[in-house]
């Protein structure tokens, strides 16, 4: 027994004598923890210590671009008017059908004159009557046989004669219903025979040049617009056409708090239809930006898109861009310095901060950049970094 005790206690003793090593040579084994700024210059000289990569890239400059606005909307005839009938009366004629195209004045429905002519002619002679007295009455009046009453009398049955002329001549006008402009009939109410009453439709007639864009914008970009301001329409259907802004809206619809915006287009030949999709690319100002291949394009940790430039120290620097045009032979960006050396290939084997030899290529000659669109939503794809790999090796 006592043998196990001793043995026992030797254990104990060693295990006290390790676990206090610890406490004086605790500082002798523990690595110091490196600072924010000692890692960076780690980083940094770990960049240093790599070999220089050889990458491709051109330079360019930023150029002024015209900015716009994408609008999502439609066409709508400038005016549509249901003409009806002022007096009552059988339909006698109708010489207009549906989707004819009518001038300003053109007749759309007659109705008969049946006593109207009589009435006329009753009012011309009533006015003649009238007219024979109230001469006769002022001969009378030279010689002092006629009172100012008397006269006046004759005046007033003058004046009511030339009324009820007037409005004889007015009603057998009134027979004839005519467009009140130029445009096409979209709708026939009255046939022949009908009986029309005042206020009876014959036909709708609309307005088809101008035509308008129309379309709606929010509340935090209305400000940007201004009446005449250029704007170009790409209908669904593949038209282009183009006009200035002819109206900003003052009143927010309370549905939607959007205001609406429309754009005046001439269409003398009636080709544009009303109710058609329209994209609708409106000039709000000027601004500067770079021509960029999509190949070149990369995405950072958070998935923003951005590009690979190399800076005045050589070294790889990300910078992030945001997409504002695009053409058929490149993308519109903003956001990089205005002369900037851009990674066209290699940008996939190099890491920000590398420092890097540039092989320039001769910059690509820009087209005009008053014609792209206004507005690119979709994010670009990632890079082709086998293809540029490849093209580098060679």
């Amino acid at each position: 027994m006592r043998k196990t005790y001793i043995t026992a206690a030797a254990i104990a003793v060693a295990l006290v004598v390790w676990l206090l090593s610890g406490v004086f040579t605790g500082g002798e084994g523990v690595a110091e923890h490196p600072t924010l700024a000692q890692a960076n210059e780690r980083a940094a000289a770990a960049l240093d210590d790599m070999s220089s990569t050889t990458v491709r890239g051109r330079v360019i400059h930023a150029v002024a671009l015209p900015e716009r606005v994408q609008v999502r909307g439609r066409t709508e005839n400038k005016r549509t008017v249901q003409v009806s009938a002022e007096t009552r009366g059988r339909v006698v004629e109708r010489p207009v059908e549906r989707g004819q195209k009518v001038a300003e004045g053109d007749l759309l429905c007659r109705v008969a004159i049946e006593d109207r002519q009589a009435r006329l002619t009753q009012a011309k002679e009533a006015v003649n009557q009238a007219r024979i007295e109230y001469q006769g009455s002022q001969r009378l009046q030279d010689r002092g046989f006629q009172s100012e009453t008397a006269i006046a009398q004759a005046r007033a049955r003058l004046a009511t004669a030339q009324a009820q002329l007037k409005a004889a001549l007015l009603d057998i006008e009134r027979t004839q219903i005519r467009a009140p402009f130029a445009g096409v009939v979209e709708e026939t109410a009255l046939e022949v025979g009908d009986y029309a009453q005042s206020g009876t439709p014959c036909a709708t007639i609309v307005d088809l040049d101008p035509m308008l864009l129309v379309g709606r914008v929010s509340e935090r970009d209305v400000y940007r617009f201004s009446v005449g301001a250029a704007a170009i329409g790409r209908l669904a259907t593949g038209t282009a056409v183009s006009g200035p802004v002819s109206f900003v809206g003052q009143q927010a619809d309370s549905a939607t708090r959007t205001y609406r915006v429309e754009v005046t287009v001439a269409n003398p030949g009636y080709a544009l239809r009303s109710g058609i999709t329209t994209e609708i690319d409106i000039h709000v100002g000027e601004t500067t930006a770079h021509k960029v291949s999509p190949a070149v394009f990369a995405l950072d940790d958070e998935g923003r898109v951005g590009v690979r430039i190399v800076d005045g120290d050589d070294r790889v620097r990300f910078q992030l861009v945001e997409i504002i045009a695009d053409d058929d032979d490149g993308v519109w960006v903003r956001g990089l310095p205005e002369v900037t050396t851009l990674i066209t290939v290699g940008q996939q084997f190099v890491v920000a901060g590398q420092r890097v030899q540039v092989q320039h290529q001769e910059a690509a000659p820009l087209a005009s950049p008053a014609a792209p669109s206004a507005v690119v939503e979709e994010r670009p794809s990632r890079p082709n970094d086998a293809a540029d790999g490849a093209e580098l090796a060679s």
